[in-house]
């Protein structure tokens, strides 16, 4: 008999295929007599480039803009796992796959400014994103700035700040930089008390289908503290029944003593109204301090905003 081999399906992008390396550089020393093949597959997002925000691309689709295709070649055996951006994943996946307990370490989940800081750019600057989420906390933190809607992958969006119609900067994710090996083009760190990013950034999803031979060949490679913290985000963004077109933003810190430390926010497209809420719970209890916490947001008004965007 030959050697057992696993097809690891990623979309087309650079950053997509480094996460695929980092995930396989451990399970290849771990799993020396399996072979791991990658693939590539093209989602909705990646094919269409014009369309200017992510949930128009997704409802073409007809599911997420990033994840639908590949979830398709999942359930079809066309793969055997498949290595996601988590904070690209939606929270409620399709029946008859599941997530595994989520690698560490998780990269740097804040995200960055390129070509200024939010101090020294000037009145009504210029500032490239194409996420809802960030346009509101930008807009939250700085009413002046033009915030443009920009997408395309991190070289591209970056290069943004040079040339003729240039940006004054663009917002990104520091976990996709520092993959791709562009951490010096970082101008600021923003922080993710003030500026919580999207649940799940930084993380990465390992996506199988239930009682799989993949599934459980890979049980036991997830870190459980990864694993609480983003869960406790997911869970809150499950409760307020959000996507990547809803501006909330959720980043979970472990501690030392054994606690999560949970802040949240919803933010307005305008940035004019913003709700946040904070709390602290035991660490193998995640998902219960993702809904308190997310309730907490509710109960001080943050559906009025909600209901607002979905409309």
């Amino acid at each position: 008999m030959g050697q057992p081999v696993v097809i690891v399906g990623s979309r087309a992008s650079n950053l997509a295929k480094a996460q695929v390396r980092e995930v396989l550089a451990p399970l290849r020393n771990q799993f020396p007599d399996v072979v791991f093949r990658q693939r590539v597959i093209l989602e909705g997002g990646d094919k269409d480039r014009r369309t200017p925000t992510l949930a128009e691309v997704a409802k073409t689709a007809g599911g997420s803009a990033f994840s639908t295709n590949q979830e398709r070649a999942l359930l079809d055996g066309e793969v055997d796992v498949i290595v996601h951006s988590l904070k690209d994943l939606p929270t409620v996946g399709p029946e008859g796959l599941m997530l595994l307990t989520t690698p560490g370490p998780r990269a740097d989940a804040r995200d960055v400014l390129c070509g200024h800081t939010l101090e020294s750019l000037p009145i009504a600057a210029r500032v490239g994103t194409g996420a809802p989420r960030r346009t509101a906390q930008l807009l939250a933190l700085r009413p002046d700035l033009d915030v443009v809607p920009i997408r395309g992958n991190v070289p591209g969006r970056v290069a943004r700040i040079k040339g003729a119609g240039a940006m004054d900067a663009v917002v990104l994710a520091a976990a996709g930089l520092h993959r791709l090996g562009l951490g010096d083009r970082i101008s600021q760190y923003l922080d993710p008390t003030a500026y919580p990013p999207s649940p799940g950034q930084g993380a990465l999803g390992i996506q199988v289908r239930v009682d799989s031979e993949t599934a459980r060949l890979l049980a036991g490679i997830g870190d459980a503290t990864v694993d609480s913290a983003v869960r406790a985000e997911r869970a809150l963004l499950a409760e307020l029944h959000g996507g990547c077109s809803v501006p909330v933003g959720a980043y979970a810190e472990p501690r030392a003593d054994g606690t999560l430390h949970l802040t949240a926010a919803v933010t307005s497209v305008d940035g004019a109204h913003q709700i946040t809420s904070a709390g602290t719970g035991p660490a193998d209890e995640p998902d219960k301090l993702g809904r308190t916490v997310a309730a907490e947001l509710l109960a001080k008004g943050a559906e009025a905003i909600l209901a607002t965007i979905r409309a």
